[in-house]
C-alpha cells in the first residue's frame, strides 16, 4: 500500500552562509482509504468462534496520529446457512466476536458499514492438510551449510489446494511469506522446507541454534492465492529481476462508490500453527 504526504516542509542550512531557506517540496498524493484487517483463521484443535477484524485508514507516511476506525457496522455472514455474525466495535479499530462458526468449504460475506459507504467481500474456507513431521537439516537448501526447516505433511488427493506458509522469529522485523499449490504434488507427502539465504538481506540472519520459529500453514482460496502472490512479488523489492511495485487490490468491494475501494483483504482459512526451536 503506498501513502503519501501532499508537501514536506523541509528545512536546508546553507554552511557557507550561514542563512536558513524553506523549501516547500510537492510530492504525489493519495486518498486516504479503509483498511481492512480480516483474517478468520479457525486454527486446528479449537472452536474458532474468537474472531477478531481490525479497522483503520489509510495515513500519510509521516503522520503518527491514530488511524482506527470506530463506529462502523461490521457483519460476516455464511452464505450457505445465512447465519450473520455480529462483530462489537471495541473503540479502538477492532471488532470482535465470540460466536463465529467455522465451515469448511463455506463461503462467508464481510459487510462493513462506514461513513454512509458499504463495503462487501467474499472468500471460501478451505481445509489444511495436518503437519505430520517438523525437522532441520543442511542437505536440501541453496546454502549446504545453512539450516533449513523442513514442514512435512500429505496434500489432499481430491481437492485443489492452495497454501499460504508464514515463518516469523521474534527478532525478525517482518514474516517470511510463501504459498503454494497441488499443481505438481496432488495427493503425496510434501515436505515443504525453508531457509535463509545469508545474500538475500544482510538485516536478516540465517537460522541459528536457539532460534524459535513461529509457523502457520494456511489452507486457502484460488483468489487468495494470487493476490498474496502479488503481495510477496512486491516485497520482493525493485532489483532488476524484481517486480515494480504496484497498488494491490484485495476483494474489499466499496458498493456505494466503487472509485473508493478498500485496502486489505477477507479470508477465511483452516490453519495449523505450530513453534520449532533450532538446535
Amino acid at each position: 500500500m503506498k501513502n503519501y504526504i501532499k508537501s514536506i516542509l523541509a528545512l536546508f542550512t546553507v554552511i557557507f552562509t550561514g542563512c536558513t531557506d524553506v523549501i516547500d517540496v510537492d510530492v504525489q498524493t493519495d486518498t486516504l482509504r479503509l483498511v481492512v484487517e480480516a483474517s478468520l483463521d479457525w486454527e486446528k484443535g479449537t472452536t474458532g468462534n474468537d474472531q477478531v477484524i481490525t479497522l483503520r485508514t489509510s495515513t500519510p507516511f509521516f503522520d503518527t496520529q491514530s488511524t482506527n476506525v470506530t463506529g462502523a457496522e461490521v457483519t460476516v455472514t455464511n452464505n450457505a446457512t445465512g447465519e450473520v455474525f455480529r462483530f462489537t466495535d471495541q473503540n479502538d479499530g477492532t471488532y470482535t466476536t465470540s460466536t463465529f462458526q467455522p465451515q469448511l468449504f463455506a463461503t462467508y460475506t464481510l459487510e462493513i458499514v462506514y461513513n454512509g459507504e458499504r463495503y462487501v467481500a467474499e472468500d471460501t474456507m478451505n481445509p489444511v492438510p495436518n503437519i505430520t513431521d517438523i525437522y532441520q537439516d543442511t542437505e536440501d537448501g541453496f546454502d549446504d551449510e545453512a539450516i533449513e526447516l523442513h514442514i512435512v505433511f500429505t496434500d489432499f488427493e481430491d481437492e485443489d489446494d492452495n497454501y499460504l506458509f508464514k515463518f516469523e522469529r521474534p527478532q525478525d522485523l517482518l514474516p517470511t511469506l510463501e504459498t503454494g499449490d497441488d499443481e505438481f504434488i496432488n495427493g503425496n507427502e510434501v515436505d515443504w522446507w525453508y531457509e535463509i539465504d545469508d545474500d538475500e538481506d544482510e538485516e536478516i540472519k540465517p537460522l541459528l541454534p536457539g532460534d524459535v520459529v513461529n509457523i502457520s500453514m494456511h489452507g486457502i482460496s484460488r483468489s487468495y492465492f494470487n493476490y498474496m502472490d502479488i503481495v510477496i512479488d512486491q516485497m520482493g523489492g525493485v532489483g532488476i529481476f524484481e517486480a515494480t511495485p504496484v497498488d494491490v487490490r484485495g476483494n474489499c468491494i466499496n458498493t456505494t462508490n466503487p472509485d473508493n475501494y478498500a485496502h486489505g483483504y477477507f479470508r477465511v482459512t483452516e490453519t495449523n500453527r505450530v513453534s520449532y526451536m533450532v538446535e
